[in-house]
């Protein structure tokens, strides 16, 4: 896959994404969230992908918008920016379907759409000296597509502060609220990252997808409601051979083959 504002490079079942314009701190625009719209969508059917690694060149992981982008916004129509903010949810929506494990590599800032990133990822690893908002507010709009996604992860009460803020945290506030599962020494990164890498590659792609399916279809439901989707849920993975294969490993103490180093 070949894009104009991201590198894309695949070592087995393991995929890195670079955010590719570290001029503008990786921000947004049109091309850049269509090419990562399109590269989350081609790896998602690709059977033999099982990791996403997603990550910023330069100084930053993703600053937001661009400025260059948001002026032409400015000018659009009600219909043409309803259009325009389609295409950004389907991005995040995209990467949050997504069957394989997406872990975000975070480093300098998440600004932004850049911290809706890390809200949709399902691992996201964060430098200490990383620098987290959501500051939509302060330039008279909202952190609206990404809400729902941010919610998911903190909840309610700590997305409100932030979203009616839009004040900036830090990395250890962002971990404290579940926004990112770890926080590291940036000389710590890339071991972090392997090691979620290598625990994910343990696990059964099949299961990894249909856990991911069923979180997304259950939210928001009592155990009551959610139910029948998660006894559906074990029992097809219990007869499924990727299941099968799992069982009979574990009574027979060796590594199921879909394990992979």
């Amino acid at each position: 896959m070949e894009y104009a504002t991201l590198h894309v490079e695949q070592q087995g079942p393991l995929v890195q994404i670079t955010l590719n314009r570290p001029e503008v701190h990786n921000a947004f625009d049109e091309v850049l969230i269509a090419e990562l719209t399109d590269a989350f969508a081609r790896l998602g059917a690709q059977e033999d992908v099982r990791v996403v690694v997603l990550q910023g060149a330069g100084a930053s992981f993703c600053a937001g918008a661009d400025l260059n982008w948001m002026r032409r916004v400015a000018d659009y129509s009600h219909a043409q920016n309803l259009e325009d903010a389609a295409e950004l949810e389907r991005m995040f929506a995209t990467i949050a379907t997504c069957p394989a494990v997406t872990i975000a590599r975070v480093h300098g800032a998440a600004i932004g759409g850049g911290a809706g990133l890390v809200a949709v990822a399902d691992i996201a690893i964060a430098s200490e000296e990383t620098v987290f908002a959501f500051s939509e507010v302060r330039l008279g709009i909202a952190p609206a597509v990404i809400a729902p996604y941010v919610l998911q992860k903190v909840g309610a009460g700590v997305a409100r502060a932030w979203f009616v803020t839009g004040e900036r945290f830090r990395a250890g506030d962002a971990w404290r609220a579940g926004l990112v599962q770890q926080v590291v020494p940036i000389t710590d990164m890339d071991a972090a990252v392997l090691s979620r890498v290598k625990a994910v590659l343990q696990a059964g792609p099949g299961a990894v997808a249909a856990v991911k399916r069923l979180l997304r279809e259950i939210t928001g439901l009592t155990p009551e409601q959610a139910s029948t989707l998660t006894t559906a849920c074990i029992a097809t993975l219990r007869v499924s051979p990727e299941g099968q294969e799992g069982i009979r490993a574990f009574l027979e103490k060796r590594r199921p083959r879909f394990a992979q180093e």
